[in-house]
């Protein structure tokens, strides 16, 4: 009788803005693996048709919605930043959501193991639905030199976005593996080869 192929076990990737997540991401993604980026999953929660959506239009009003009914994004965002409780709000509606969304889109992975991709993997508590963290990390300087580029935007928006993520500290605490990202896109999936390599190796994360 043949044994069923047991689940994937769930890698947590993540790392700060700038930091190459993104970049590491698509390559696992090349390699065959299944990959749920955690945004994504926050932009197809609103989308439209989806009850959030309706819930947010009902609880703000027509002025966080489009003209073609679709989520103004930057209204809301304008909303939120200035009112925390609003905020709050907000986040008890979606973040359930999200997990639902993820955890349904990671259960369909066939690969050995599946990714899940969040800048916000440590602050959000996601990384206890992983069974192995893996930080990309960067030096700060090219942190910020490769968003400046990357984004076309100013250096105190980027300072802002590195204070609100979890400090690196924090990060390289909850990680199994670091992957430094200080070189070129070749070094990087390289590393990435490498690390692929060993996970195949792993049962349920851990060797």
């Amino acid at each position: 009788m043949m044994t069923p192929p047991s689940k994937p076990w769930i890698l947590g990737l993540t790392g700060g803005i700038g930091s190459g997540k993104s970049a590491a991401a698509e390559h696992f993604a090349a390699l065959g693996i299944h990959v749920v980026d955690a945004d994504h999953a926050a932009r197809w929660v609103v989308e439209l048709g989806r009850p959030a959506l309706a819930s947010i239009a009902e609880h703000f009003g027509a002025q966080v919605l489009q003209a073609d009914g679709q989520l103004n994004r930057g209204a809301l965002r304008h909303l939120i930043f200035t009112d925390p409780e609003q905020r709050r709000w907000l986040e008890a509606l979606l973040h359930p959501l999200i997990r639902e969304e993820i955890a349904n889109n990671l259960a369909q992975a066939k690969s050995p193991y599946a990714i899940l991709v969040s800048p916000l993997l440590i602050e959000s508590g996601q990384y206890t639905t992983t069974q192995r963290v893996l930080v990309i990390d960067a030096p700060q300087a090219l942190q910020m030199q490769r968003t400046l580029v990357r984004d076309n935007t100013t250096e105190q928006q980027v300072q802002a976005i590195l204070k609100a993520q979890a400090s690196r500290e924090d990060r390289l605490r909850h990680a199994d593996d670091v992957l430094v990202n200080d070189k070129d896109l070749k070094a990087l999936q390289t590393e990435v080869e490498r690390l692929h390599h060993f996970y195949l190796t792993l049962r349920g994360g851990q060797p």
